[in-house]
């Protein structure tokens, strides 16, 4: 795989759910529903290369979409309840804005991730970074599974709790 189509397809991967609910917002029939998410996607990687990255990607994912319910809904003229473009402009715009929301937390998480040392941070390179099971993992630091797992339960907590601190702090801020 190129490396284009390579990263055009992780970020429709990462951009798909926010696109996937505003298309069945306003798309109510299943089967078309996926068959318009389909078409946004075949546009998405026909159209990758005029993809500008210092724009959001979902944004940029969430107006295909946009024009691909346009098509759907002209086609499907006969129907009672037809959104207009300005119904349907408005529904991406808050999708969009709904995401930016929802990841903020994930900023935050790096930042606490960044924050821990020692035996923390290995715990959480060995548990995230190389994907090893508690039994391993104590084999590698010289601990009991057991141990391990409620390091890990802690080290959770901890971050829990920074991540809340930040969201808390950003709220007044």
């Amino acid at each position: 795989m190129d490396p284009q189509t390579l990263q055009a397809t992780r970020l429709w991967t990462l951009a798909q759910p926010v696109v996937s609910a505003f298309v069945t917002s306003v798309v109510r029939d299943f089967t078309a529903r996926d068959d318009v998410l389909q078409e946004v996607a075949v546009a998405i990687m026909e159209s990758f290369d005029r993809y500008d990255p210092e724009r959001s990607f979902t944004a940029w994912a969430l107006g295909i979409a946009q024009n691909q319910v346009r098509l759907y809904l002209r086609r499907r003229q006969r129907e009672k309840l037809v959104f207009d473009d300005g119904l349907i402009a408005t529904l991406a715009s808050t999708f969009e804005a709904r995401t930016a929301e929802r990841l903020r937390p994930l900023d935050f998480l790096k930042d606490c991730l960044g924050d821990l040392q020692g035996r923390a941070r290995e715990l959480c390179d060995l548990r995230y970074g190389q994907d090893l099971k508690p039994a391993a993992m104590a084999e590698a630091v010289g601990m009991t599974a057991n141990s391990v797992a409620k390091a890990l339960q802690r080290i959770r907590e901890r971050l829990r709790g920074c991540i809340e601190q930040k969201a808390a702090l950003e709220g007044r801020g």
